[in-house]
């Protein structure tokens, strides 16, 4: 009889524990969901929209989806943890100005997110983008730069008319739950390339 009440006390423990880590675990997984897109201007699709972004150092191959802003005023998210977003309110990639990409560093179990290795790019790498018509436009990586989360300088990201250029944008740093973000952003600029 006390076998047996050790090893129901043992199993309730595990029980208990186990479920303790799986509440743990999914309360970070849905405080930690991408955030929503909400309306904005209607933007016609074209055929010219980018569909895959190809980063070859990282071995990147990734759906585009297109967002706009979040009730907070930033760049929405894409909906999961595997595609990248298109902010589609600003140029089209290999147009004049600045065309913005983000992607998750990683999801609510820590698990690696598409731009998980965003940092590892170095400049001159190569970064790709395949519109709907089948056309594939070319960027070199020109810098990489690391800001505070509250004070990137979004001119810079989202404005520069200078030339044609691809700002790609994730999260890196130490997690701020009470903000439900990372305290950083890193953010690979690039330009459209001649060749």
């Amino acid at each position: 009889m006390k076998r047996t009440t050790a090893t129901t006390v043992i199993a309730l423990i595990i029980t208990v524990v186990a479920v303790g880590v799986f509440a743990a675990t999914l309360t970070h997984a849905l405080w930690y969901a991408p955030g929503g897109d909400v309306a904005g201007p209607y933007v016609a699709a074209s055929s010219t929209d980018p569909v895959r972004l190809i980063i070859p150092a990282l071995h990147i191959d990734a759906k585009v989806q297109q967002v706009g802003m979040t009730a907070a005023g930033a760049m929405a998210t894409p909906s999961n943890f595997t595609d990248v977003a298109w902010y589609k309110y600003g140029p089209e990639p290999g147009q004049l100005g600045s065309s913005v990409i983000d992607g998750h560093v990683d999801n609510g179990l820590s698990l690696a997110g598409v731009f998980k290795h965003l940092g590892d790019m170095k400049v001159g790498d190569d970064v790709f983008v395949q519109e709907e018509d089948g056309s594939r436009l070319h960027f070199k990586v020109t810098d990489i730069e690391s800001y505070p989360y509250q004070s990137a300088p979004a001119p810079q990201i989202f404005a520069q008319n200078d030339a044609a250029r691809l700002n790609l944008i994730t999260c890196e740093g130490t997690w701020i739950p009470a903000g439900r973000t990372y305290d950083r952003r890193l953010v690979v600029y690039t330009e459209l390339s001649p060749t």
